[in-house]
């Protein structure tokens, strides 16, 4: 009888910890879901994501937490991704022209190899990021601190 109780505790605290996870995985996908089917998720928390290679063109993913995504060879032409946070994504390869990261956070993130045409990154934090091979004009870039 005792085995069983315990049996049956050790089973119930399992579940009740991979709920949230599970929760937490479903909301997830259904972000991306209609982040694919709508190209509209303001404000989603996509961390750590896999859109490699997705058709994400005008999508509005403004103050998205993108953080660890992977978004190789993302189509991202004329996106707004301004105030999001692409810490440690890895946009390689991927198409960003005329794409808005006016004050995203780019920490860390790969953008090696990526087509930053007509690009906006004013205010935006790129401590760390690479940008090797990447090619790009008529960036509005916005260097320094704000005028007082």
């Amino acid at each position: 009888m005792r085995q069983t109780l315990l049996t049956a505790i050790a089973l119930f605290s399992t579940l009740s910890l991979a709920a949230p996870i599970s929760a937490q995985a479903g909301e997830t996908q259904a972000q991306v879901k209609r982040l694919l089917e709508t190209g509209a998720c303001s404000g989603c928390d996509l961390t750590g994501v896999n859109l490699s290679g997705a058709h994400l063109i005008g999508a509005d993913l403004r103050n998205a937490n993108l953080q660890g995504a992977n978004l190789k060879g993302a189509n991202l032409e004329g996106a707004d991704l301004a105030g999001a946070n692409l810490e440690a994504a890895n946009l390689t390869k991927a198409f960003a022209s005329g794409t808005s990261f006016n004050n995203a956070n780019l920490t860390n993130a790969n953008l090696s190899d990526a087509h930053l045409h007509n690009a906006q990154v004013d205010g935006a934090v790129m401590i760390g990021t690479n940008l090797t091979g990447a090619d790009g004009f008529d960036i509005n870039l916005g260097i320094g601190g704000g005028e007082e």
